[in-house]
């Protein structure tokens, strides 16, 4: 190992294991340590690669931007969300809701459809003009009239301490609502026409099983 004399810098080198060198560099002039690790192969020399920038660029608020009018005018551009199956189904996203409904045959003013009559001055005769509709998908409102026709099953319910009132009020008392009234059991004071209306609601939501306990009160008498 040589020595190197020189006024500012003086260099030590320490050799170890694996091909790695250490280099101490002692700075004299500005009285610092400054320590250096050089790490290489014997053969090759490895750097370690560049993080890339990414070249997106940041979004920023637009705060002169009105945000209830920019709300409006996305939802006029976007098409409406439609429930119905049949006009979804023959709903046309380039033409406006009233062309689109004009061409089912539906009606998007009714006050247009269907104009207040005038009043007609006696001894004038005032004649009426009607405006022929074409209709080019009539069979939207033929679909809408056969689901319109279907019976649908009752889904109003009582619950069962109503149905058990009416049912001890008519097996105690038949038609009679005025005992009704003066019966024990009418806790919340009814009149014989509010017991009465809670008896058509049972008959209402119940039918079936307002018949079988008429049919079970007569195979006791």
């Amino acid at each position: 190992m040589e020595h190197v004399r020189s006024s500012h810098y003086a260099q030590t080198s320490v050799q170890r294991s694996k091909g790695v060198n250490l280099s101490y560099v002692v700075c004299r002039h500005f009285r610092e340590l400054h320590v250096f690790s050089l790490s290489f192969a014997p053969e090759k020399l490895t750097t370690m690669p560049k993080a890339k920038k990414s070249s997106k660029k940041k979004s920023r608020f637009q705060y002169n931007v009105n945000r209830k009018k920019l709300k409006q005018k996305l939802q006029k551009k976007a098409a409406p969300r439609i429930e119905c199956p049949q006009i979804r189904n023959a709903w046309n996203d380039k033409k406006t809701v009233a062309q689109n409904l004009k061409e089912m045959g539906l009606s998007f003013d009714p006050n247009s459809s269907i104009p207040l009559p005038r009043k007609k001055i006696p001894g004038v005769a005032t004649e009426e003009k009607k405006t022929p509709v074409s209709v080019k998908k009539p069979y939207v409102v033929k679909e809408l009239e056969e689901e319109a026709n279907v019976p649908r099953e009752n889904k109003l319910t009582v619950s069962r301490d109503l149905a058990e009132y009416v049912q001890h009020m008519i097996r105690e008392h038949n038609d009679d609502y005025k005992a009704m009234a003066r019966d024990e059991k009418n806790y919340y004071q009814d009149t014989p026409k509010q017991i009465k209306r809670k008896v058509d609601l049972y008959k209402h939501c119940h039918p079936k099983e307002y018949a079988a306990f008429m049919e079970s009160l007569k195979a006791l008498k």
